[in-house]
């Protein structure tokens, strides 16, 4: 078993048992649950918008250089600047030059999935240049200096006595605020660092290839900020974000509200298509899109798991997985977690590392049912697991057990041999890998092929 498999099976061994820490996930996602439908509704037919979706990210993606190509050269055309990002070290490398070319000492940032990825405030950090989250989510989780613990609520795991008591200890707050006090205080602090900062880093939900923009839907307007006070405006995003056209935007923007807060439409819904242009009063002087490759094109070259490029990270599978509810999003140790996480993390990385986190699930299939963009994860969680057995990432002690188990189920005589007693021993107390985190088997005393047989 690798170090991260260990670490995770320790993590999430510790938030299983821990009553207080699921109270909290269920409550918050209960009220996520409860508010879905009624998003739902503003569509006559759920099911069409999803499947048109899925089509539309597929065309995207099986013309991915073409669309890439002409949302550089639409960009550019109002004096954006595209960079081309083929890992982390490239990206953090992008941005750091930026920031010594502007004499940068603070950055304010909204919320993205793909700066977490590359660790980008880490590395900041050590170059002595402060980046602060100004997402409120963000912004409680880098207090508490922790990262996301969702993708679209990264502080879904804390009370608001939690985030009081946070406040309290790093922004000397009394212990008493509510959470519209709290929320104040936040913005407070961070309307100065946004008149403070020389650049301003957001991420995108979408990348438009007809005008060469980027979209970005929120709730909190800090990416509007985080665009327009700073004089330099840095976009990364991953190359899987691209859409065809504008027009698709009328079908995404609900579409990831509703299967990512509930909502019809999130509140601030902004296109950014360059820098101020000489006609205008407001916005950056100049706009770099990084585009970051870090595997994805690995993902992409995989016809079978091509697919799991077109989710658009609105959170809905991590809501419904029955493993993520019990363990946590911290447990992963990835970016990304729950079903989507587990599906593309052994893709980006390393199979051998990480495909523990494809066997951590329960194949019930809830994630492919919720799923926006009707992508098949559970199918995907099982060519996962496929593939790092034809790789040879699996253990001798695995890979016999599975080699007996095959044999004798394909064998009605071996199924038929021994009775109950002596196969829940087998299981339970010789095989003991498959109850170390399981519950023991009980087998019944005869098989379906015995009563059969016996009645007829």
């Amino acid at each position: 078993m690798s170090e991260t498999a260990s670490s995770f099976m320790a993590k999430s061994t510790v938030k299983a048992a821990d009553l207080e820490h699921r109270r909290k996930i269920n409550y918050n996602i209960g009220k996520y649950n409860a508010v879905v439908p009624a998003g739902k509704s503003q569509f006559s037919n759920i099911n069409l918008v999803r499947e048109r979706a899925k089509n539309i990210k597929w065309k995207a993606l099986e013309t991915l250089d073409k669309q890439l190509e002409l949302f550089e050269t639409n960009l550019a055309q109002r004096g954006g600047k595209v960079i081309w990002a083929e890992n982390t070290e490239q990206a953090q490398q992008a941005i750091l030059a930026i920031c010594k070319e502007k004499n940068c000492k603070t950055i304010v940032k909204s919320k993205s999935m793909v700066t977490e990825e590359i660790k980008l405030n880490d590395f900041l950090e050590t170059h002595h240049i402060e980046s602060v989250e100004t997402d409120l989510g963000e912004y409680i989780q880098q207090l508490d200096h922790e990262p996301p613990y969702h993708i679209v609520t990264p502080a879904m795991h804390k009370s608001k006595e939690d985030v009081a008591k946070l406040f309290h200890e790093h922004l000397d707050t009394p212990l008493n605020l509510t959470p519209e006090e709290l929320t104040l205080v936040a913005r407070e602090k961070l309307r100065e660092k946004y008149t403070e900062a020389e650049i301003g880093i957001t991420g995108a939900n979408f990348i438009i290839a007809d005008i060469g923009g980027i979209a970005i839907t929120e709730n909190e307007g800090n990416a509007r900020l985080s665009c327009a006070f700073p004089k330099t405006h840095i976009v990364i995003t991953g190359i899987e974000k691209i859409i065809p056209s504008i027009n698709d935007l009328s079908l995404f923007w609900p579409l990831l509200a509703t299967y990512g807060t509930g909502q019809q439409l999130t509140v601030y819904n902004t296109i950014v298509s360059g820098p101020k242009q000489p006609n205008e009063n407001d916005g950056p002087e100049e706009m770099y899109v990084i585009l970051l490759d870090n595997g994805r094109t690995n993902i992409l070259a995989n016809a079978k798991m091509r697919e799991s490029l077109y989710c658009i990270r609105c959170g809905a599978c991590l809501n419904a997985c029955p493993v993520y509810k019990n363990i946590g999003g911290h447990s992963y140790e990835t970016t990304y977690s729950g079903p989507i996480g587990s599906v593309i993390t052994p893709q980006l990385k390393q199979m051998g590392e990480w495909k523990h986190l494809s066997y951590a699930s329960s194949l019930c299939g809830n994630c492919t049912e919720v799923c926006a963009v009707k992508i098949n994860l559970h199918e995907l969680l099982l060519e996962n697991r496929h593939e790092s057995v034809v790789e040879g990432d699996a253990a001798w002690g695995e890979k016999m057990a599975w080699k007996m188990w095959k044999r004798s189920s394909l064998s009605r005589k071996m199924m038929n041999i021994g009775n109950r007693k002596m196969k829940n021993w087998m299981v339970n107390k010789m095989f003991k890998g498959w109850t170390q985190h399981r519950g023991d088997l009980d087998f019944s005393e005869k098989t379906f092929n015995q009563l059969w047989k016996e009645k007829h």
